[in-house]
């Protein structure tokens, strides 16, 4: 059974005169004017998680070819996003993020450590943007490709010490950091911050539609606090007699499920896990159940058009109100951690369908702001030049020499190897050399721009892909914006100066401190 640290969440109560967040540091672009503000009525937030620009490159290149453009790069205002955590218990930076940390920046305006969900740097609760656009009265949305309780999704509607804290069970080594000394810390007075994350989304009513993946997270007790509050819940999280939820008690959502939801407020679950990426699910037979999955494409345009609903229209003059939504590509950052080139591509592509259904949404509308970003970069992930390898590879790597000015040489210059390690470099990595776990050797990809005969993984691909790690890096991000108010995503700017933006976008003011 689930032990719980907090039995009863309530909606979060919030007056809408009342702004938690942080002020906008001085180098930010400036505010938009009250009358941008008055034109916006719907704010979409879209982050293809571990995106950096390399992949948004990478992506047109493979799908469009060197001249030819991503939906996300036809938005008309770019600029880029610095992504850095600060340390547990400082203001000190820690140059590498993780999407907890960088998703609480967003979501609450606030710089935390890594593995940290809507808590500060010293654990103390933030508001998040979406916990006071719901208080206000806008609609609100949820949708990914991850569990629902990974922590993209989870920072925008619950708070945790630990990201791993997400359920269905509680324990200290998921929910508890550590000490020094190897021991935990006590639990906090608050105890929300110790409550497993699915408990926490079913019983908050924060977000109205919520879409992903994650079903094996929740309980039927769950699905009854869910079903209490007024949600249509799609599948069914399980029989409530079991002692423990399986696969084969819990039944996941399908995207005909999804087809047929009308409710004000509907969660999808469409996986007990993450759902499964494209380029796999493309590759199963018809009747594979992981078929019946939707595509974010299709998990984006029915959001849009249930928190639309919601308000008798995006543009409901009476109301003043619209729903603010956000949208997570999670598996570009999953794929990319397991350098797995052709399943990144496939998600980044899968990813920019999303963000054309949200634009072509928003242009009809009029009255919609979509924002396209990503958490951090994953993976190093460059594209290389043809028939080239990545240093630690090169037959000759570079010599640290200078031949113009001596000064410059490094000692000692490194040494030519003469060949190729044979146990890392056995070929193209998804060519001839794939079967060797140890390849690190390139992947080749065709492009528009190849001859008809050119095949993936040969060496006549043009498209040459390597990565540096299978880990995050500190790298910049980029950020389209389209819609009333987008000037003001047209800067180089930190990733807490996002929450401070939308909070305008939204409410026609700029957000108080949160501490």
């Amino acid at each position: 059974m689930r032990r719980r640290p907090l039995k009863t969440l309530t909606v979060l109560a919030i007056a809408s005169a009342v702004a938690a967040g942080t002020a906008v540091t001085a180098n930010s672009a400036p505010q938009q004017s009250d009358a941008s503000h008055q034109d916006i009525r719907n704010v979409i937030y879209l982050l293809g998680d571990g995106m950096g620009r390399t992949h948004v490159t990478a992506a047109r290149d493979r799908f469009m070819g060197a001249g030819g453009k991503l939906t996300m790069e036809t938005l008309p205002v770019t600029g880029a996003v610095a992504t850095y955590a600060v340390e547990k218990n400082s203001a000190k930076p820690s140059l590498v993020t993780d999407s907890a940390s960088s998703a609480t920046a967003w979501s609450s305006g606030v710089k935390t450590y890594n593995a940290a969900i809507g808590v500060d740097a010293y654990e103390k609760k933030v508001t998040t943007l979406m916990e006071q656009a719901h208080a206000a009265g806008f609609a609100t949305g949820n949708v990914s490709t991850a569990e629902i309780t990974d922590a993209t999704p989870a920072a925008e509607f619950s708070h945790a010490l630990l990201r791993g804290c997400q359920g269905p069970v509680y324990s200290d080594a998921a929910c508890l950091p550590k000490k020094d000394d190897g021991s935990y810390e006590a639990a906090p007075a608050d105890k929300t911050l110790v409550t497993p994350i699915a408990e926490q989304i079913a019983r908050n009513g924060t977000a109205d539609i919520i879409l992903g993946g994650g079903l094996a997270r929740f309980e039927p007790d769950d699905q009854k606090a869910l079903q209490a509050q007024g949600y249509q819940v799609l599948g069914n999280f399980g029989d409530p007699k079991l002692p423990a939820q399986t696969a084969a008690s819990q039944q996941v959502a399908t995207k005909a499920d999804l087809d047929k939801a009308n409710g004000k407020k509907v969660i999808g679950l469409f996986n007990r896990g993450n759902l499964t990426v494209e380029h796999n699910k493309a590759a199963l037979p018809a009747d594979a159940p992981q078929k019946q999955e939707p595509s974010l494409a299709d998990m984006t345009r029915k959001s849009i058009q249930l928190l639309s609903d919601r308000k008798g229209g995006s543009y409901d003059r009476k109301a003043k109100k619209g729903f603010f939504l956000q949208v997570e590509g999670a598996q570009i950052d999953k794929r990319s951690h397991a350098n797995d080139a052709a399943q990144t591509l496939d998600e980044i592509k899968a990813f920019d369908d999303a963000v054309k259904a949200a634009y072509e949404f928003a242009k009809k509308d009029g009255h919609t702001l979509v924002i396209v970003t990503a958490d951090h970069e994953c993976a190093g992930f460059n594209i290389i030049e043809k028939g080239t390898y990545t240093n630690a590879e090169a037959v000759a790597p570079p010599s640290n020499t200078d031949a113009g000015n001596p000064a410059n040489n490094s000692v000692p210059s490194r040494a030519a190897s003469g060949a190729k390690d044979p146990a890392r470099s056995s070929g193209i990595v998804n060519g001839a050399g794939s079967a060797d776990t140890k390849n690190f050797a390139p992947a080749t990809f065709r492009t528009p721009d190849d001859a008809k005969d050119v095949k993936d993984g040969s060496p006549e691909a043009s498209l040459w892909l390597t990565y540096l790690s299978g880990n995050h890096t500190g790298a910049d991000v980029p950020i389209f914006s389209y819609g009333p108010g987008s000037n003001v995503f047209a800067a180089s700017q930190i990733n807490t100066e996002l929450y401070g933006k939308m909070y305008r976008s939204l409410f026609g003011r700029s957000p108080q401190p949160q501490h």
